[in-house]
């Protein structure tokens, strides 16, 4: 145990985890020389198009230093606040963290989320500053930022650079001295801890798991703590870079176990792994459930695949623990499933991934976050969908989440963003200057305010130099309506959204006018309307696709085309009733990005 080290990077988006990690591995030969990429541990095809990580990634690397053989794991995380769940599990299976700062933007948002994170697991923190090698590095500024936020020594620092080379050898060295060994008693019984799992569809789940206390044979009866299922470890082993079978291993190996398991609901990520014969007396604790913060529904684009999609969602589910789902229907798209995310980056990547690798199509429905409504017989109803909101006059308050947002920025911008946030309806309630031009800004603002694009305004306005993280504060008193859209007088259920009464008119207007873009005309002319409860507060007309009938009435008297016109009018209006108006996919997309 005591040549173990286990230790995770983490850092702001962009500021060069996953080219630390391929030096790491090339400098301990993990990888050979045939199998190297770059970003040889993001493996999948969206993370190298859009050049982000997604999941966590495991790897072992044996590094020899003063003589004596090391076993490092490596686990590598993402750096978008989206995938901040990701991180909080690694954290978990590790004892240190390397904490990288890109040398020519300083520290950033996220960067201090995730620092608090691994102090608050009480994690060994070694400050890497990355990109020193670029012409507009700013080491001692950024050092003095460092020293402000961790309270290290200045020699503390490691100065590297990740595409060169530059001072790997000693992150490696000093991984080995800082970061202490895992404690665990390998005679105790086995405690597992699960902090990821995938699917595999030849050898069922492969479970990925870090050992706290006892010791796990190949051919051992284990079961699952909260679930109570029993299984036989048929093979486990650690994580290189393919899977590498081992007989036996102790505590704080972190590695795989395949045992057969079949049904993606048995496998938990913070469950615990015990043996049948000498259980542990408790589970591990220390393991936060996930709280989705973006609701939306999923649906199939062909009905009869409800199945297949239902299938589909809970094998991803097992890749990423922080999807949670619950089935629903829609009366204009039929059967389907209210998904919870906890951004909109990661709603996007998990329907480009149900495209990809489940060939699912599918249509989503506008986002929208969790209300709280208080009904006047005093019961509390959690709504996470506009179409279950009672009726107005049940209703006593709606209360919805709040969030406490933190950006880092340059001073020039302050001013935009300061007016950015107060559109959304957000507070400030501290600022603080990091250094001369850099400025924390911390406002308290809704949760539904940043759902639709406030990310990509800050970046705009900011010029992409903007960082922002948030976290939940609670709920608050709201004054919300529900804004339906109506075509031809019918409500199209997947459109509703609740919305602060102040912003109704104008999302109104601006969804009315989308739509009459997108809409394809009919034979009939089709009214679109906005509408608060019985009031229409916008209207847009899709004009009927004219044929025209008195061509062949050249002269003559006026009276015969009036008749004609009249009869063809009487067909229209027949043509309206019955005739339905299909809403295209490219309408529900737009709506988020009406601007």
């Amino acid at each position: 145990m005591d040549n173990i080290r286990n230790f995770c990077i983490i850092a702001h988006i962009d500021h060069g985890k996953s080219t630390l990690a391929d030096r790491l591995l090339e400098k301990t030969n993990t990888v050979t020389e045939r199998d190297f990429q770059d970003q040889v541990l993001d493996n999948m095809d969206l993370e190298r198009e859009r050049g982000i990580t997604i999941k966590s990634h495991v790897i072992q690397m044996e590094y020899t230093y003063e003589g004596k053989k090391y076993l490092l794991n490596l686990i590598d995380t993402p750096g978008h606040v989206d995938f901040s769940y990701e991180v909080s599990r690694s954290i978990a299976a590790c004892e240190g963290a390397l904490l990288v700062i890109d040398a020519t933007q300083g520290i950033q948002a996220q960067t201090i989320s995730n620092l608090y994170m691994a102090i608050g697991h009480n994690l060994e923190i070694i400050p890497v500053l990355n990109k020193m090698d670029m012409a507009s590095a700013m080491p001692e500024e950024v050092k003095d930022q460092i020293v402000d936020l961790t309270g290290c020594k200045r020699e503390d620092i490691i100065e590297a650079s990740a595409r060169t080379g530059m001072g790997v050898d000693r992150i490696l060295s000093d991984i080995v001295r800082i970061i202490p060994p895992p404690k665990g008693d390998p005679e105790a019984p086995l405690q597992a801890l699960i902090f990821d799992s995938i699917f595999n569809s030849f050898r069922g789940i492969i479970v990925y798991f870090k050992i706290v206390n006892g010791t796990l044979r190949k051919g051992d009866r284990v079961k699952f703590v909260s679930t109570d299922h029993e299984y036989n470890a048929d093979e486990i082993g650690v994580l290189k870079f393919k899977q590498d079978p081992r007989d036996i291993m102790g505590p704080g190996s972190v590695g795989y176990i395949i045992s057969g398991v079949k049904n993606s609901a048995e496998v938990r990520v913070g469950d615990t792994i015990t043996q049948v014969k000498n259980p542990c007396d408790k589970a591990i604790e220390g393991f936060e459930e996930v709280k989705p913060m973006v609701f939306a529904g999923m649906y199939p684009v062909d009905a009869d695949e409800y199945e297949d999609l239902r299938s589909s969602i809970e094998k991803l589910q097992l890749n990423d623990a922080s999807l949670t789902f619950v089935p629903e229907s829609s009366a204009a798209l039929g059967f389907g499933f209210r998904c919870g995310f906890l951004g909109l980056l990661h709603m996007e990547i998990v329907q480009e991934r149900l495209d990809r690798e489940f060939n699912m199509d599918v249509i989503t429905t506008v986002p929208n976050v969790s209300f709280r409504v208080l009904t006047t017989k005093g019961e509390e109803i959690d709504v996470h969908n506009p179409s279950g909101l009672p009726p107005v006059t049940n209703i006593e308050i709606i209360e919805e989440p709040y969030i406490i947002a933190q950006v880092i920025t340059q001073a020039d911008f302050t001013g935009a963003i300061m007016n950015l946030c107060i559109d959304k309806r957000g507070t400030l309630k501290n600022q603080v200057y990091l250094t001369r031009d850099r400025v924390e800004l911390t406002f308290e603002m809704p949760l539904s305010e940043i759902v639709f694009d406030f990310y990509d305004k800050l970046k705009s306005i900011s010029k992409g130099y903007a960082s922002f993280d948030y976290y939940y504060s609670g709920y608050q008193k709201a004054d919300l309506v529900r804004l339906d859209i109506l075509l031809n007088g019918e409500m199209v259920d997947a459109l509703s959204t609740l919305i602060y009464r102040g912003h109704a008119y104008d999302f109104g207007r601006k969804m009315c006018v989308k739509l009459k873009e997108l809409i394809p005309r009919q034979q009939f002319e089709i009214a679109i309307q906005a509408a608060i409860g019985a009031k229409i507060i916008a209207r847009e007309t899709v004009k009927a696709v004219r044929k025209d009938v008195t061509a062949k009435c050249y002269g003559g008297d006026i009276t015969r085309k009036r008749k004609l016109l009249e009869k063809q009018k009487k067909g229209k209006k027949r043509m309206r009733q019955i005739g339905n108006v299909e809403v295209p996919q490219q309408a529900f997309l737009a709506v988020l990005k009406l601007d």
